[in-house]
């Protein structure tokens, strides 16, 4: 039952009961107490009934309150238990981290150890090679050069520059750089120094070798036209008769078969046909011996050989003779022509070598 249907009831019940006798009813104020009475009765009833209401909710709301509190502390165990499993898993993969870690870390050690220790032996590796080759270069070089100052031929010198410049360009290293530079100056400076009188006067000398055997000896029958002690044969015109020229014909033949003349070099008549062949050979190898030693850039014992060539040539030969004036003026121009010079010097590559065995 409802506060309002007590209220109702509790005011109306005064107009349903009968009327009392009036000696039985109560007085006014009596029954003003009693309706306040009442009246505060259904107040509370009202306030009991609301408050319980109230209750009954809130007890409603504080039991769901106690159900999402409890499913959220469950929730709340299951995501710690999840993140304590998580955090032992991660606190596992750091310590495993922290493992590869370390053991990478040695490894590195180890292969920059290895690193270093490969790098000095490539470095090690390198020098005893650079050394090698300039030890090669330097051996090559000085037997080059021995050679060239024996035999005056600068070739040689020239073709071992040159296969140091292209070994030194092989091995592309920049410490031997000034090296390769110092050799190609010392050959360009060969090259320019080289003279061209050495192969001039080779070539003379092989002409005057060619030419010995045409030479005619100074005690040969005379033949018309030629030679020093020569008798002139009359000239016959071309008019004469054919008898009076028989006769010169004759006549100039028989003045040819003897032969008066002066005799300056009794020495030079009395050589025989047979030792004038030996006399050719003994003057051509004193022409050869002029080589050698022109080659040898012996430039005093050249001289010596062309002065005992000439004096031969002008003690056994006929000097009017054109090819002896010629060969003459051969030797006179080589003798003029062989001069002093100075061995050839790779001073500059000495010392790039040096400095590059040094290692500065």
């Amino acid at each position: 039952m409802s506060d309002a249907s007590v209220l109702n009831d509790s005011l109306q019940e005064p107009t349903a009961r009968p009327s009392l006798p009036a000696t039985v009813q109560a007085s006014p104020p009596d029954a003003a107490a009693l309706l306040l009475s009442r009246l505060l009765l259904g107040l509370l009833a009202v306030f009991s009934s609301i408050s319980l209401i109230t209750s009954l909710v809130l007890w409603q709301r504080v039991g769901g309150m106690r159900e999402q509190l409890a499913k959220q502390s469950a929730d709340s165990m299951a995501q710690s238990m999840e993140a304590r499993t998580l955090a032992r898993q991660a606190n596992d993969v750091v310590r495993d981290a922290a493992a590869r870690v370390a053991l990478t870390e040695t490894k590195v050690n180890e292969v920059a150890l290895q690193r270093a220790q490969l790098e000095e032996l490539m470095q090690s590796l390198s020098r005893s090679r650079d050394e090698n080759l300039v030890a090669d270069i330097e051996s090559a070089l000085r037997l080059a050069l021995q050679q060239a100052q024996v035999t005056g031929d600068l070739q040689p010198l020239l073709a071992a520059l040159k296969a140091g410049d292209l070994q030194i360009a092989r091995a592309s290293q920049p410490r031997l750089a000034p090296l390769q530079r110092a050799m190609q100056r010392d050959a360009d400076r060969l090259r320019s120094s080289a003279s061209a009188d050495n192969g001039e006067a080779l070539q003379k000398l092989d002409e005057l070798m060619r030419g010995v055997d045409d030479l005619p000896a100074a005690n040969a029958i005379a033949t018309r036209g030629g030679g020093l002690n020569v008798w002139q044969t009359d000239p016959i015109p071309a008019e004469t008769p054919w008898w009076q020229r028989l006769l010169l014909q004759v006549r100039n033949e028989a003045r040819l078969l003897v032969r008066v003349g002066r005799i300056d070099r009794p020495e030079a008549v009395l050589v025989t046909p047979d030792q004038v062949f030996f006399l050719r050979e003994n003057l051509k190898l004193k022409l050869l011996n002029a080589r050698l030693t022109l080659l040898s850039r012996q430039v005093d014992a050249t001289r010596g050989e062309l002065a005992s060539v000439s004096t031969t040539l002008n003690k056994y030969f006929d000097p009017s003779s054109r090819r002896v004036q010629n060969a003459a003026t051969l030797i006179q121009q080589l003798q003029s022509q062989v001069r002093t010079s100075e061995p050839p010097r790779i001073d500059e590559t000495l010392a790039a070598l040096a400095t590059a065995a040094a290692g500065r």
